[in-house]
C-alpha cells in the first residue's frame, strides 16, 4: 500500500483505521486509539503513516523513554512544549498547575487531575486554527503523570479537533489505558512477511528455510528485517536459536548488541552516551563525549550501519538499539558515561536530570549524591510527581552511608511511594527504616505509616487497632501528631463501623478523650473535642464543643479541608442541617478552585444526601452526572452512595433495590460497616415510601444495630419509628426514639427536634399526637429539609384521615403529595395520592409538563444550561465541569435546540 506516507507492506486495514482517525479528527469529532502489538510489529511505521497523510492537520509528538519513567510530566511536557505560548488562554488555576508541573514556576504540588483539565484546554486551544493530531511513540514508557494526564484527556474528547494516537508495547500493563479503542497489530500475513524477508537477504534463500524464517518471526517486520543481518547462511538454515530461545523480542534486542559490538570501541562509547541520555540533545550529547575524550566523528560507522542519526536530534534507528546498546555495556563503561553526562548539564538549568545521572555513575554509598537526590525528591513533590520523588529517595536511601540517616531517608521514601500508591514498594522501604538505630520518635512514625499503608490498602479493619497503637506510642513524643493519629484512628474505626467489634469507635474515642491538651491549641483541636466526647460520653456533652467547631471552620483556609471532612460530618451526627450544608459547600469550592478530582465526587456524593433531603431532586442528578463525568475522566471511581440515596427517594423500586442490594454486598466484602448501614438506611426509605412497613422496619432495625455509627444511624431512627407505628409494632420503636431524643434535645436544631416532634406525634394519641405533627411543621418549614417537611405533613394527614377529620386531612395530603410531586418522590407521592383518594378526593393524575422544557435535558445539559444561565463562559463552564470550550458549545447548541430558544440569555432563571 502507498501513500504520501511510508510504503506499509501488508497493513491496508490498519491504515484504513487510522485514515478514519483523521478523517474524524477533522471532522471535530474527538478521536483517541492504542496502537498495540510485540516489540517489532510495526507500531512506529504506523504512526509514521499517521503523520505523513495528516493533512491540513497540526503534529504534536513525543515518545516515552524507559529512563525518563521516574521524572514526572516529561513526556507531556515533551508533547506540550510547541504548544506552551496559548497558556495565557487557560484559566488561571490551570495555567498556574500546568506552569508547576512544568518547572516554569514555583508552588504546590498541583492536583493531578487539574493537570489533566489544562492539558485539555492547551490542546482545545491548539485545535482552534486547525484539527490536532497528538502521535506518542513508546507510550508504555511514559511516566505516570504524563500517562494520567493524557488519559484523562482522552476520556474528555467529545465535540473536539484532536486526537490522541498512542502506541503501546505488549503486554500492557497500565490501567490508565483501559477502555481506549484499541488497534492491535498482528505480524504479517506470510505473504508479505516473505516479500520483506526477500528484499533484506541478499540471493535466494532455500524455500524450507524462507519458510522456516517466516514462521519463527510470526511475521514481525522488525525481525526479519534485523535478524539475518549478520547471520551466516548455515546459521539462517539453522534458524536463529536453539530450541529453547529467549522471546522474540530478546532477540532483536541481541541481534543489535551483536552489530554494536562489531563497531570501534569509541563509537560504541558515542552510542552507549547517547543511549544513557534520551532526550537527544545534540550539544550536551557532544559536552559529553569531550568530557570522555571521543570525538564526535566516530558516529560515522553507527550512522553507516544504520543504527543512530544524528541531525538536529539524536535518533536511534529503534528504541531497541538503544536498550540492546545499554543493556550489553560493561557496568564500569555506565558508570563512566553517567558521571560524564552529569558532568555535563548545567545544575541550574537541569538540576533533577543531573543528580539522577550522578546516582547512575556511582558504585558505592555516597553521602553527596544521596543529599543531591533528595533535594530533586523535594522539587518532584512539590511539582506534583510522587513517583519520581519516590525513586529519587529510594535511590538515595540505598547510597546513604551513615545508618540513621539512611532509616530516615527511607521513611520519606515510603511515604512519597504511600502517597504514589506503591504500597509493596512503601512496606520494603519501611523494613529498611527500622533498622537504623534513630530515636524512639522516628520509630513511633514508622509504626504510624505502617497503620497508614494497612487503612490505604483496604484492609479496613486492621487499620484502627493500629493507629491507636501508633498514637498512644507517639504520645510521649508529639503531643500534636499523636492527637491527629488518634483522630485518623477514629475516622478509620467510623470506616469499619460495626466491623470494629470490642475495640471501635467508642473505645477508640474513650483512650483519645484521655489525651492531655496542647499547650498552645490549634484550630482542629476544638474539632478533637467534640468528636471525642460525641463518641465516648453521647451527644450532650458534644452540644458546646460542636458549635465552636462550627464557628472555628465556617471560613478560613484552604487547608482546613482534610479537617473540613470531619466537622461537616461532624454536623450530620448531630442533626445540624444548616452547617452541613455550609461545610459541604466550603468543601466543593475548595475542590473546585483547586481542581481537585479526588476529593470533588466524595463531596458531590456528601452533598447529594443533603440535596436530595432538601427535595433538590434535579440538582443532585446534575451533581451525580458530573460525578459519573469525573469518574468516567479518572478511571477512579466511588461507590453509588449518592445514587442509591436519590434512587431511594424517587421510589423505583425495580432500578433501586438492586443497586442498594449490590451496594450492601460491596460494603460487606470491604468491611465497611458505615456504607452497610447506609445501604439498609436507603432500603428503609424505599419501603416505607412503598408503604410496605413490616420490611421497611427491619431493614431500619438493621441500619440503626450500631448505635455508635451517629451520622447514618441517626437519620435511620425516624425510618424505624414510622414503620414500627404502621406495622403496628410501637414497642419496636422505643429504644430509637429514645437515641433521637438523646440526639435532637441537646443540640437543638430545628432539623432534630422537626423529626423528634414528627416521631412524638407517631408514637402518641389524641390532642398530644396533633400538637406534636403542628410543632414539627412548624419547626421544620424554618429549614430546607423539604422531604422531612413533607414526610410529617404526610403521617399529620394520614393521623387526622383515621380520627375522621376528612376535610382537615385532605389540607396536610395535598400539601404533602405537591411536596412529594414536585420533588420527583414517586412512591411517598403516591402513598399520599392514596391517602387524598381515601378521603374522597379525586386528583387530576395527568402530569404536566414543564412548561420550560427542560425535563428533555439530560443532566449534563441541564448542569451546563444552568451555568451558562448564571453567566458564566463556556471556558469557565468548561474549567468547572472538566469539558473543552468545544463540547461545552456543543452541548450548548443541544440545549437551545431542545429548549427552542436562541440567546444564553433566555436561559437566566
Amino acid at each position: 500500500m502507498t501513500s504520501s506516507g511510508p510504503e506499509l507492506r501488508g497493513r491496508r486495514a490498519e491504515c484504513a483505521r487510522l485514515d478514519h482517525v483523521v478523517g474524524g479528527v477533522r471532522s471535530g469529532e474527538g478521536q483517541v486509539l492504542i496502537v498495540r502489538g510485540e516489540a517489532g510489529i510495526g507500531k512506529s511505521a504506523l504512526l509514521e503513516y499517521l503523520a505523513g497523510t495528516a493533512d491540513g492537520c497540526r503534529v504534536a509528538r513525543a515518545a516515552g523513554v524507559e529512563s525518563e519513567m521516574e521524572l514526572p510530566f516529561a513526556g507531556l511536557h515533551q508533547l506540550c512544549l510547541p504548544l506552551l505560548r496559548l497558556t495565557d488562554r487557560l484559566p488561571a488555576p490551570q495555567r498556574a498547575a500546568l506552569e508547576v508541573a512544568f518547572g516554569l514556576s514555583g508552588g504546590g504540588p498541583p492536583d493531578r487531575f487539574l493537570i489533566g483539565a489544562a492539558t485539555l484546554s492547551l490542546l482545545s486551544a491548539a485545535s482552534d486554527r486547525e484539527p490536532l493530531l497528538c502521535v506518542v511513540d513508546d507510550a508504555q514508557w511514559l511516566d505516570l503523570a504524563s500517562i494520567q494526564a493524557l488519559s484523562f484527556v482522552g476520556r474528555r474528547l467529545f465535540a473536539d479537533r484532536i486526537g490522541l494516537v498512542f502506541a503501546v508495547r505488549e503486554p500492557v500493563t497500565c490501567p490508565d489505558w483501559s477502555g481506549f479503542p484499541e488497534l492491535p497489530i498482528g505480524g504479517l500475513a506470510d505473504e508479505y512477511a516473505g516479500a520483506l524477508l526477500d528484499s533484506v537477504v541478499p540471493g535466494r534463500l532455500d524455500g524450507p528455510v524462507r519458510a522456516r524464517i517466516v514462521a519463527e518471526t510470526r511475521g514481525n517486520p522488525l525481525a526479519l528485517m534485523e535478524l539475518p543481518r549478520g547471520l551466516t547462511a548455515a546459521q539462517l538454515a539453522g534458524g536463529f536459536e536453539r530450541p529453547d530461545a529467549r522471546p522474540l523480542a530478546s532477540q532483536i534486542e541481541q541481534n543489535f548488541a551483536r552489530r554494536v559490538d562489531a563497531l570501534p570501541p569509541d563509537t560504541r562509547r558515542l552510542l552507549l552516551t547517547a543511549a544513557a541520555e534520551p532526550v537527544g540533545d545534540v550539544p550536551l550529547l557532544m559536552r559529553a563525549l569531550t568530557i570522555l575524550g571521543v570525538p564526535m566523528s566516530t558516529a560515522a560507522p553507527a550512522e553507516a550501519a544504520g543504527l543512530i542519526d544524528i541531525a538536529g536530534r539524536v535518533r536511534f534507528r529503534h528504541p531497541l538499539v538503544r536498550s540492546a546498546t545499554y543493556r550489553a555495556a560493561d557496568p564500569v563503561d555506565r558508570r563512566a558515561v553517567h558521571r560524564a553526562l552529569a558532568e555535563a548539564i548545567d545544575p541550574e538549568l537541569d538540576p533533577d536530570r543531573r543528580a539522577w545521572h550522578r546516582a547512575q555513575g556511582v558504585d558505592g554509598p555516597d553521602e553527596d549524591v544521596a543529599a543531591e537526590l533528595e533535594r530533586s525528591a523535594d522539587r518532584a513533590q512539590r511539582r506534583g510527581g510522587m513517583a519520581a520523588s519516590s525513586a529519587f529517595l529510594q535511590r538515595a536511601t540505598e547510597l546513604t552511608p551513615e545508618p540513621a540517616t539512611r532509616s530516615l531517608r527511607a521513611l520519606s521514601a515510603a511515604q512519597a511511594s504511600l502517597a504514589a500508591g506503591a504500597f509493596e514498594t512503601a512496606l520494603r522501604l519501611l523494613s529498611t527504616a527500622e533498622q537504623g538505630t534513630v530515636d524512639e520518635l522516628h520509630q513511633a512514625r514508622v509504626n504510624l505509616m505502617r497503620a497508614q499503608l494497612t487503612f490505604a490498602s483496604g484492609h479496613n479493619l486492621e487499620a484502627p487497632p493500629l493507629l491507636l497503637e501508633a498514637a498512644r506510642r507517639l504520645e510521649p513524643l508529639d503531643l500534636g501528631l499523636a492527637r491527629d493519629t488518634y483522630m485518623n484512628a477514629l475516622a478509620s474505626a467510623l470506616f469499619a463501623g460495626r466491623f470494629g467489634q470490642d475495640r471501635g469507635i467508642a473505645y477508640i474515642a474513650r483512650a483519645a478523650k484521655t489525651v492531655p491538651r496542647l499547650e498552645e491549641p490549634r484550630k482542629h483541636d476544638v474539632l478533637y473535642d467534640a468528636v471525642t466526647r460525641l463518641f465516648a460520653d453521647g451527644p450532650a456533652s458534644a452540644v458546646v464543643p460542636a458549635r465552636e467547631t462550627m464557628r472555628a471552620f465556617s471560613t478560613g483556609p484552604d487547608e482546613d479541608m482534610p479537617w473540613l471532612w470531619q466537622a461537616a460530618a461532624l454536623a450530620v451526627h448531630l442533626w445540624d442541617e444548616e452547617n452541613w450544608d455550609h461545610l459541604t459547600a466550603r468543601l466543593e469550592r475548595i475542590a473546585r478552585d483547586a481542581g481537585n478530582l479526588n476529593e470533588l465526587p466524595l463531596v458531590l456524593h456528601h452533598r447529594a444526601v443533603l440535596l436530595t433531603l432538601a427535595g433538590e431532586f434535579s440538582t443532585v442528578a446534575a451533581m451525580l452526572a458530573e460525578v459519573k463525568t469525573i469518574s468516567d475522566a479518572t478511571g477512579v471511581g466511588l461507590g453509588p452512595y449518592g445514587d442509591i440515596f436519590l434512587a431511594a427517594w424517587r421510589g423505583r423500586r425495580e432500578h433501586a433495590q438492586p443497586m442498594i442490594a449490590g451496594s450492601l454486598e460491596d460494603s460487606i466484602s470491604r468491611g465497611e460497616g458505615g456504607a452497610v448501614s447506609n445501604a439498609h438506611l436507603t432500603s428503609a426509605i424505599l419501603l416505607n415510601g412503598l408503604a410496605q412497613y413490616p420490611a421497611a422496619l427491619e431493614s431500619a432495625l438493621a441500619a440503626t444495630a450500631y448505635p455508635d455509627e451517629h451520622g447514618v444511624a441517626n437519620l435511620a431512627l425516624a425510618e424505624v419509628i414510622e414503620a414500627a407505628a404502621r406495622a403496628g409494632r410501637p414497642e419496636s420503636a422505643v429504644e430509637a426514639y429514645e437515641r433521637l431524643r438523646a440526639v435532637a434535645e441537646p443540640n437543638g436544631t430545628s432539623w432534630g427536634l422537626g423529626v423528634l416532634a414528627r416521631a412524638t406525634g407517631l408514637r402518641s394519641q389524641g390532642p398530644a399526637a396533633e400538637a406534636a405533627y403542628q410543632d414539627g411543621i412548624e419547626r421544620l418549614s424554618r429549614t430546607r429539609m423539604r422531604m422531612d417537611l413533607a414526610r410529617t405533613h404526610l403521617v399529620y394527614g394520614e393521623w387526622l384521615r383515621r380520627e375522621g377529620r376528612r376535610q382537615d386531612a385532605r389540607v396536610q395530603l395535598r400539601t404533602a403529595y405537591k411536596l412529594f410531586s414536585v420533588a420527583g418522590a414517586g412512591a411517598f407521592s403516591e402513598r399520599a395520592a392514596r391517602e387524598l383518594a381515601a378521603t374522597g378526593e379525586v386528583l387530576d393524575e395527568r402530569r404536566t409538563a414543564d412548561p420550560s422544557g427542560r425535563d428533555a435535558l439530560t443532566a449534563q445539559e441541564a448542569r451546563i444550561a444552568d451555568l451558562a444561565g448564571a453567566g458564566l463562559t463556556n471556558a469557565e463552564i468548561g474549567a468547572q465541569m472538566f469539558l473543552s470550550q468545544h463540547t461545552v458549545e456543543w452541548h450548548l447548541r443541544k440545549v437551545f435546540a431542545k429548549l427552542g430558544i436562541t440567546s444564553r440569555k433566555q436561559l437566566r432563571p
